[in-house]
């Protein structure tokens, strides 16, 4: 038992060194001060600031644009993908290059996309950043689909199929339901990237009106501010949120396809 115990320690220690800067960066955003360092009293302004601020608005408009966009394209073609590789290949070096996207430094694929997208002689913008960030996403929806895909039960498809069905009504009406959990979980988890992806939209979007990570880090350039410790709060209150419910969705399908 005093083993035991002494395991904990590791354990803790490690959630504090995670979470305590995220913590104390969430209480200086109530500061009533000016100093991102120094707590003064409690205060609601700097949240006020936020919704006044055009740049941050603006900013948090694109990024949801482009992270609803970004996650449509990707969970479409993330799930075909995971389909089509677990289902109608069996090669290691396709698995591999579909899931390169995800293993890839930032700045390495941010470089190869803007030097696609001058290849091609697109312009970029909001729609460039949108194409990245799909292709950034599609490798961890397709890891995550498959995963759900290996447990799915193929006799139900094959009696499908025995039944007169074809291969869309099949994939449609059988595969899908029991996929839903995982491109759910894929979907949220796309969301989350695309939400506080700075390296990829930065290369990507040209002369366009920048994305909110994009506006964190030209208001950073300048030191911490409470202001920005208070945006940061909303950031992490959205991905909490996206996380959560992708949680209760996951569930909620799963016990559904059990059913």
């Amino acid at each position: 038992m005093r083993r035991a115990r002494l395991l904990h320690v590791p354990f803790w220690a490690t959630i504090v060194f995670l979470y305590l800067p995220i913590a104390v960066l969430v209480v200086m955003s109530f500061n009533s001060g000016e100093s991102a360092y120094t707590f003064e009293g409690f205060s609601l302004k700097w949240y006020g600031e936020l919704a006044g601020d055009e740049r941050v608005i603006k900013g948090l408009v694109n990024t949801l644009i482009v992270a609803l966009g970004s996650t449509a394209i990707a969970t479409v073609l993330g799930t075909l993908l995971a389909v089509g590789l677990a289902r109608y290949t069996r090669s290691k070096l396709l698995d591999a290059v579909a899931l390169m996207p995800a293993v890839l430094p930032d700045l390495v694929l941010a470089i190869g996309l803007l030097l696609f997208f001058v290849t091609i002689k697109q312009s970029l913008g909001l729609h460039s950043v949108i194409l990245s960030h799909a292709v950034f996403s599609m490798a961890f929806v397709a890891a995550v689909v498959r995963t759900r895909l290996s447990g799915a039960d193929v006799s139900l498809e094959e009696a499908s199929r025995d039944l007169g069905a074809g291969p869309v009504a099949t994939f449609v009406r059988v595969t899908l339901p029991q996929l839903a959990p995982g491109i759910v979980a894929g979907a949220m988890l796309a969301f989350t990237l695309s939400l506080d992806e700075f390296v990829i939209a930065f290369f990507t979007i040209g002369n366009a009106d920048p994305t909110l990570p994009i506006v964190i880090y030209s208001m950073i350039r300048f030191g911490v501010t409470p202001e920005i410790n208070a945006l940061a709060s909303i950031l992490l209150l959205v991905s909490f949120t996206a996380v959560i419910a992708g949680q209760r969705l996951t569930k909620i399908g799963e016990s559904r396809a059990q059913d």
